[in-house]
């Protein structure tokens, strides 16, 4: 019999259900990936604010992420909020010498504007994760943060990922929903690649859309897919997913519809 791909998340739960763990599962099924997680924190979270953020003892986090790999033949890796820089080595820990594609989702603000990462994890971050991740997956005021640069431009951009890449990232999926304007311009870049995928604005303001495209994205490397290929794929499955979306609370943000290419 044989055994289908998997694919571990390392993130926050969402008690809403719309971002974290919760999303990022959901995006590994609809890609036929099975799903594993290994939760570094726990939110008081609902489609208005988070309340509360409870982090996972780093032994127990540590627990978790062992008893996966050394059950599961693991193809790819994903982080999202890791919120301390305690957690940030713990993972890092767990993760060195691992040979698999790893996307690091540098989860720092919540779309409700509440803070997820503690100050003093950027630099346990950058030094520790960063040199192990296959790509790094910014919005702008995450790599705003991460590189001390303004980003307001399209050239800013550029430089932002130039930045990225000089302090050890191997390729950088720079965001640009920040910037104004009619279409939305996302960089990937690498020493060698530079890649613009641009798409249509969509007026309403979703929830979990950076958790799911880095998991979109590690679910296809789970599968054996490319890097450009995969990134302009998990692109445009946000796209749709949130042209589809719903409002299941009572908040104005939308929670993505993850499984709309299957209906």
């Amino acid at each position: 019999m044989t055994r289908p791909v998997a694919a571990l998340t390392i993130a926050g739960s969402d008690s809403g259900g719309g971002a974290g763990i919760q999303a990022d599962l959901r995006t590994f099924a609809a890609y036929g990936v099975h799903g594993l997680s290994a939760l570094a924190a726990t939110t008081a979270q609902n489609t208005r604010a988070v309340t509360a953020v409870h982090r996972i003892p780093g032994a127990h986090l540590a627990a978790q992420i062992d008893a996966v790999f050394d059950d599961f033949r693991i193809a790819a890796v994903k982080t999202g909020m890791l919120r301390t820089a305690a957690t940030v080595r713990v993972v890092a820990r767990a993760l060195r010498g691992r040979r698999v594609p790893f996307v690091l989702d540098p989860v720092m603000i919540a779309s409700s504007g509440a803070a997820l990462l503690a100050p003093g994890a950027v630099d346990a971050l950058v030094d520790e994760l960063l040199p192990l991740a296959t790509l790094l997956t910014p919005n702008l005021p995450e790599a705003e943060a991460l590189t001390g640069l303004r980003i307001d431009s399209a050239r800013a951009m550029d430089k932002a990922c130039e930045a990225l890449l000089a302090r050890g990232a191997r390729a950088v999926l720079l965001k640009g929903g920040h910037l104004p304007g009619h279409r939305v311009v996302d960089l990937l870049r690498t020493s060698k690649v530079r890649v613009a995928i641009r798409h249509a604005r969509l007026a309403r303001e979703g929830h979990g859309t950076g958790c799911t495209l880095a998991s979109a994205i590690a679910a296809q490397l789970a599968l054996g897919g490319a890097l450009e290929g995969a990134t302009r794929d998990a692109v445009a499955y946000v796209h749709g997913a949130l042209a589809r979306g719903s409002q299941p609370g009572r908040g104005r943000v939308f929670v993505l519809d993850h499984f709309w290419r299957m209906r």
